[in-house]
């Protein structure tokens, strides 16, 4: 297992250098200038020839990307273009441990209500709990966050006054509530049908069978032989909704004016902001492959049969 962690996190300065070069090239080469986005009115090109010399933007580009790596390597991932004389990492520490609440709180939404309802489901297969419940999550799945929130906002805002829906007060104000429950609702019809055909593939298999016919109560049968290894796909599914759930935090957070990434994002592409992009592109890529190699290690934990070399 070891072995096989070290290979995986070897591969990683790899697929980092991979992705920072694609998103550092499209920026160079796409269309407008963040000079001239920068100066706006005051445009001039003597003013803008002095920023680019003073900033090694004449430079050629695989110079310039050279450079960029180099001092990502130290930790300096540069000064923000929009926000004159403080840097990304400045910039974003705040913002990132905003999104990371909120998008820890979707999760637990999303897994905890998704994984119960579909192993339920699969016990319940026959009755009129199976159809119900996999339609029911199947309407949430289908409603989009600017129809959701709006709609969410309207019940448990202004007419219950439950909770408010400006600002952000962290991950124990009921502030994040609201949010928290746009971004996770949609995913919960995945999980449910995911982890239904999982439990009712695991239920037909011989092992369970014999354990019933050896008299082991029906309890331990589904929670200790059943959902463990009912898990497994599940873990697969989680690795993979990292970036849907990303994406979905980007909308709502402009929504529910959370200040968080998503905003800042948005605005650095409008503003040309390429040290902050190119910050935010390396930080998703590095988080999808800690996520992923965090669930590798989860499969042999829950299914012993599951070895690495």
């Amino acid at each position: 297992m070891l072995s096989y962690i070290v290979r995986r996190l070897m591969w990683t300065p790899i697929l980092l250098l991979f992705v920072s070069a694609i998103v550092f090239t499209l920026g160079h080469y796409g269309p407008g200038d963040p000079v001239q986005i920068q100066l706006g009115q005051h445009f001039t090109e003597e003013r803008a020839e002095r920023i680019r010399e003073s900033r090694g933007l004449n430079d050629p580009v695989a110079q310039q990307y050279l450079r960029y790596v180099w001092n990502a390597l130290q930790g300096d991932f540069g000064e923000s273009t929009q926000f004159q004389g403080r840097g990304v990492t400045e910039l974003l520490g705040p913002k990132l441990k905003v999104s990371a609440q909120l998008f820890l709180a979707a999760a637990l939404i999303t897994i905890g209500i998704g994984v119960p309802l579909g192993f339920y489901t699969a016990l319940k297969q026959g009755s009129w709990q199976d159809p119900t419940i996999v339609s029911g999550s199947l309407v949430l799945d289908a409603m989009p966050v600017f129809l959701t929130a709006p709609y969410l906002i309207i019940i448990f805002a202004l007419k219950l006054d439950w909770v408010s829906v400006s600002g952000w007060g962290g991950f124990f104000n009921p502030q994040i509530i609201l949010p928290a429950l746009v971004i996770g609702l949609p995913g919960v019809a995945i999980f449910t049908r995911i982890m239904r055909s999982s439990t009712l593939d695991v239920l037909g298999q011989d092992y369970v069978r014999t354990a019933r016919s050896k008299g082991v109560p029906e309890h331990v049968v589904n929670y200790r032989h059943v959902a463990r290894i009912a898990l497994i796909p599940i873990l697969t599914l989680i690795g993979f909704s990292l970036a849907g759930l990303l994406g979905g935090a980007f909308i709502v957070e402009l929504i529910f004016g959370i200040p968080g990434v998503g905003r800042f994002t948005l605005d650095a592409l409008f503003a040309r902001d390429f040290p902050v992009i190119m910050a935010v592109s390396l930080i998703g890529a590095a988080s999808l492959v800690m996520a992923n190699l965090i669930v590798d290690i989860l499969y042999s934990i829950i299914d012993p049969r599951i070895r690495y070399q």
